[in-house]
């Protein structure tokens, strides 16, 4: 299926609309969450060419690397640190315009220049996050926290029950 991706010209919404009804036929049926994180990252790379795109699982109490496209990444992130650690610790999407600007930014890679990090929420607590970096400033805005939110949401609903 992944390879039936439509990559759309249009505007970055409509980008989304496309890409959001195959994100929900990526997931039908399949409740492998590893399985999903993999073409999500693979889609959204795919259709945006996001500089990296990937997911964080919270195991025990750290943020744990997990299926992602782009360069190398950090491995581990403890809550509250960096981008992806505050997000998982508010259990809100950040949105970073400049992340030499955010305080205690983690730098994996120093050709990320701007960040988004929306938490995945499965019975009512964050369980990962989905990281997008970009390598120019302010890529990211409130259409991309929205889509973004949405295919978490989607996500977050092929976690099985009791998931720790």
């Amino acid at each position: 299926m992944a390879e039936n991706l439509i990559v759309s010209n249009g505007n970055k919404e409509q980008q989304y609309q496309t890409l959001l009804p195959q994100i929900e036929s990526l997931l039908a049926g399949e409740t492998d969450v590893i399985a999903n994180m993999a073409n999500i990252a693979a889609a959204l790379k795919q259709t945006f060419g996001f500089f990296w795109v990937g997911f964080y699982r919270v195991k025990e109490d750290i943020l744990v690397l997990s299926p992602f496209q782009g360069p190398l990444a950090c491995t581990r992130i403890r809550i509250g640190k960096g981008v992806c650690g505050t997000a998982w610790k508010e259990a809100r999407t950040l949105v970073v315009p400049d992340v030499e600007l955010f305080p205690g930014h983690i730098a994996c890679n120093s050709a990320s220049k701007s960040e988004i990090v929306v938490p995945i929420i499965h019975d009512g607590k964050a369980v990962g996050v989905l990281d997008i970096d970009s390598d120019t400033l302010n890529s990211f805005d409130e259409t991309d926290a929205f889509y973004l939110e949405a295919i978490c949401q989607r996500l977050a609903a092929t976690y099985p029950a009791n998931t720790k």
